[in-house]
């Protein structure tokens, strides 16, 4: 790890962590948070040892590496703040030792308590509010959040690093809990500002304190613009859906998870266009089928850009 800054605070600070996740909305809700109060980087991981590429960059006939993500800490005053931003997710022993390093440092600065965010993906329409709950490794910081109307999250999992997060702190006495957005299912691969706003909000309330949320809603209306179109345009094409295609999954959907239904293909599709680049054209014609091409096009042609990369 690299130490940029030596840091000190007046009482021990709360850690927020954010990594890669489903809309992004982690990543968006601590991020904006850190440019909101004009935090402070003071030092950086070092990811090169669980991140080996599989490939090089080649500009202009010149082979480089990538670039590897970053992953900073950052401190704010005022309230009492630790923010750990990164644009990795890793898993298996590499996500443990990513955990414990930023534990570590927490340790450093006497952290009793850490927030993480992600989104919960859920049958709903881009339309509906996004709703925040929480999981939390005690009773107490489940009572905290609940005192602003967070509700516990229905009985599941959490994967990736924010599951382990809460496991790993409880080891060593932490508090830690986790604030989930509501997203639309079909939207899990896509930016979801919404989400990050009703954490933002409720983070606001638990360090009383206030932010403009004013870019990251004009953010979320330009999202909106786009998710309603994928919604019409789905809706608009469904009736017209070949016989054949009306299973019984498909019969029992009502309006709201017909998007979901479709868009859940279409994202297996590109997944297998990611290992088969021959099924490229069946991905196109449903694209097009559903008059969504234009909308993933950069996407779609990017597997092609990363293949010659």
């Amino acid at each position: 790890m690299r130490i940029f800054e030596e840091i000190h605070f007046d009482m021990p600070p709360v850690l927020v962590a954010a990594w890669q996740g489903m809309g992004n909305v982690g990543l968006i809700t601590v991020d904006y948070l850190r440019r909101a109060t004009n935090a402070r980087a003071f030092a950086e991981v070092d990811m090169s040892p669980f991140l080996i590429p599989d490939s090089i960059v080649v500009k202009e006939g010149i082979a480089q590496f990538p670039d590897l993500p970053r992953s900073t800490f950052h401190a704010v005053h005022d309230p009492n703040l630790i923010l750990f931003e990164s644009n990795a997710q890793v898993g298996g022993k590499d996500a443990f030792a990513v955990i414990k390093t930023i534990l570590d440092v927490a340790a450093q600065f006497q952290v009793k308590r850490v927030f993480t965010s992600a989104a919960f993906a859920h049958p709903m329409s881009y339309q509906s509010r996004s709703e925040v709950m929480a999981a939390g490794n005690n009773e107490s910081l489940l009572k905290t959040v609940g005192a602003f109307g967070v509700k516990p999250m229905p009985d599941g999992y959490i994967a990736g690093l924010n599951g382990l997060m809460l496991g790993v702190a409880l080891s060593r006495g932490i508090e830690a809990g986790c604030l989930l957005g509501t997203i639309p299912s079909y939207a899990t691969n896509l930016s979801y500002p919404k989400a990050s706003i009703e954490i933002l909000r409720v983070l606001e309330r638990v360090f009383n304190f206030d932010l403009d949320l004013g870019e990251l809603e004009a953010a979320a209306e330009e999202m909106d613009r786009q998710l309603g179109t994928i919604e019409e345009r789905i809706k608009e094409f469904f009736p017209s859906i070949d016989e054949n295609e009306k299973d019984e999954e498909m019969s029992g959907l009502n309006e709201e998870e017909v998007p979901k239904y479709i868009m859940d293909k279409i994202e297996r599709m590109f997944s297998e266009v990611a290992d088969d680049k021959s099924k490229a054209p069946q991905l196109k014609d449903e694209l097009v089928r559903w008059n969504l091409y234009e909308l993933y096009e950069k996407r779609f042609l990017d597997l092609f850009k990363r293949n010659r990369e």
